[in-house]
């Protein structure tokens, strides 16, 4: 349900189960979300990106809330189209049931705070975007994944209309792109091949991205699909897994390790942590993340004691 505003559209912050969904900390629920086309303004409290839409040219809008329970979207040099509506929220990922994990938090003192609405992942637009995002995060600095989505948006990413951002690039456009390219604008790296190699089989038809977003795929089936992706390791799997709602795998890497240690105070084995989230079954990896990204967002009265036993 959504209506028409202006140049602008509402949609109701409500998962299915009538559980409440926290606009802000999905805003910022990864780091992917500040990558190129998209951008946070923590001070005005938005979130800005360019959206390319099956049916004309991509449109840049701008995400804020609105009155109590409402996300207002506002198109930007553009005119509004109903093709928004179901593009935001899948983006907002409105139609996740949350109320299991919800019923299991409650009971958790130190989780006991999701269930005001936390725990929805800030989508892409495509699986395709999520995919190539995260394959620019392995192995480097973040600066450095800054600029190489920033290059392929900028070289690559179609106008939107009144041309006030541009989209992320389609396959197709990415895989046109030579070697050099990759290895001069992007400075992609070994990760330029991956790219282009992804980008092709997508354009060609050979590979179904989105087809990872099926309910009925298994877990496994999805997890080994992403990990035939070239470029695409466990780390690089979790997290797109993740992304696609599929929350059963925790994603222990460099930084999630050591901040999982300072919070509990002290260190643990994988094997440890697996066992402290293991109650929350197929949620498992999504309440370790939110366990990790707590502070993120400070609530009104925040304190540390707030998340102790």
């Amino acid at each position: 349900m959504f209506v028409t505003v202006a140049a602008a559209l509402e949609l109701e912050l409500v998962g299915p189960a009538g559980e409440p969904v926290d606009f802000w900390r999905t805003i910022v629920s990864h780091g992917l979300t500040d990558l190129a086309p998209g951008h946070i303004d923590e001070e005005a409290g938005t979130y800005q990106t360019t959206v390319a839409l099956p049916r004309g040219r991509p449109r840049t809008i701008r995400l804020s809330s609105g009155h109590p329970g409402v996300v207002r979207v506002e198109v930007l040099g553009g005119s509004v189209t109903r093709q928004l509506s179901p593009l935001v929220r899948r983006m907002l990922n409105l139609d996740e049931d949350l109320s299991p994990l919800y019923a299991l938090a409650r009971d958790d003192p130190q989780l006991r705070w999701i269930t005001t609405g936390a725990g929805r992942m800030l989508h892409a637009p495509t699986v395709f975007e999520d995919v190539v995002k995260t394959i620019c995060t392995t192995n480097v600095a973040w600066s450095a994944t800054v600029r190489m989505t920033a290059a392929l948006v900028d070289h690559l990413g179609e106008p939107s209309a009144g041309r006030r951002g541009r989209a992320f690039p389609v396959p197709a456009a990415m895989a046109a792109a030579d070697d050099a390219f990759y290895r001069d604008a992007v400075r992609a790296g070994y990760r330029g091949p991956y790219l282009r190699a992804l980008a092709t089989s997508v354009a060609d038809g050979a590979l179904d991205l989105e087809a990872l977003r099926d309910p009925e795929l298994p877990d496994e089936e999805a997890r080994d699909r992403l990990l035939a992706l070239p470029g695409i390791g466990p780390y690089a799997a979790a997290q797109v897994m993740m992304l696609l709602g599929r929350h059963s795998r925790l994603i222990l890497d460099s930084w999630t390790r050591p901040t999982y240690a300072r919070l509990n105070k002290r260190k643990a084995a994988d094997r440890t942590i697996e066992r402290r989230f293991r109650r929350y079954g197929d949620y498992a990896g999504l309440a370790f993340w939110l366990y990790l990204t707590r502070d993120w967002v400070q609530p009104e009265g925040w304190t540390a004691a707030a998340f102790e036993d």
